[in-house]
């Protein structure tokens, strides 16, 4: 059974910068994509950026383009995501989800809080 565990949440002012992380533990590891989602208090859970883990294409969401980057090191099973000028609106859990054959999975979250 494969686990996805994200790090890198926290506080950090507008303006500032935080880079999430996921790696997945487990068995052999090949997804289809990989995706980074939030959820801000009282509001739906949204992809914010995904990534095809063969190619390496890269989708954002509008919300986030020029401001965000999605990446992955494919021996580390790791996907990232590097967040720029981050925003109060930014504010949400993040969570990581990995696309496979035969299921989703979702990590656990991760707070991200950007104060005004």
């Amino acid at each position: 059974q494969v686990q996805l565990v994200e790090s890198g949440g926290g506080l950090v002012p507008a303006g500032g910068s935080l880079r999430l992380s996921c790696a997945a533990a487990g068995r052999t590891f090949s997804p289809y994509t990989m995706g980074w989602f939030r959820q801000a208090p009282g509001k739906e859970r949204v992809r914010v950026g995904t990534i095809s883990w063969s190619v390496g294409t890269p989708y954002y969401a509008d919300s986030v383009k020029g401001r965000f980057t999605i990446s992955r090191d494919n021996a580390k099973n790791t996907v990232y995501l590097q967040m720029n000028s981050l925003k109060p609106e930014d504010t949400a859990v993040y969570y990581c989800r990995a696309e496979l054959s035969t299921a989703r999975i979702w990590g656990q979250g991760t707070q991200v809080t950007v104060s005004s």
